[in-house]
């Protein structure tokens, strides 16, 4: 295995640990923005600072205004004044529409991703605007 296969490993695993912060009952999904080799962000699914910790309503749907964990990770780096132009994102799961826009727009390169959701609508947007898609299998099938 090379290095940046061991690495992906690695900053994989690290954000299904991430994502195990979630409070969403549904699917708890993790993100991490890497750069240069250093983690520059992170990010797990649920709701924005201020709200109340729980992702889905009596009827076990999420919340409308619940964040991705992706969305959360490029807006987190954003308010530290840190740029993820040229970064890698590691995610639990493969982005839907609206976080692969964030992601062409953050200008990230490279998307790494554990799980296939079943829209596939966000990974083709990203490969359309060129940004290098990988499906990383990992033991963590739930």
């Amino acid at each position: 295995m090379d290095k940046e296969r061991k690495f992906d490993v690695r900053y994989m695993q690290m954000a299904r640990i991430w994502a195990e912060n979630s409070y969403c009952v549904r699917r708890k999904v993790g993100a991490l923005l890497v750069k240069n080799n250093m983690i520059i962000s992170d990010g797990f699914n649920g709701t924005p600072s201020g709200f109340d910790n729980r992702c889905e309503d009596e009827n076990n749907v999420s919340l409308p205004y619940v964040l991705h964990a992706e969305a959360n990770a490029i807006t987190k780096v954003a308010r530290s004044g840190n740029s993820s132009d040229g970064a890698t994102l590691y995610i639990t799961d493969s982005p839907c529409i609206e976080c692969a826009k964030l992601i062409i727009q953050a200008g990230i390169k490279r998307v790494v991703y554990g799980r296939h959701y079943r829209l596939t609508d966000g990974i083709e947007l990203l490969k359309k605007a060129g940004i290098e898609v990988e499906y990383l299998e990992t033991e963590n099938k739930n």
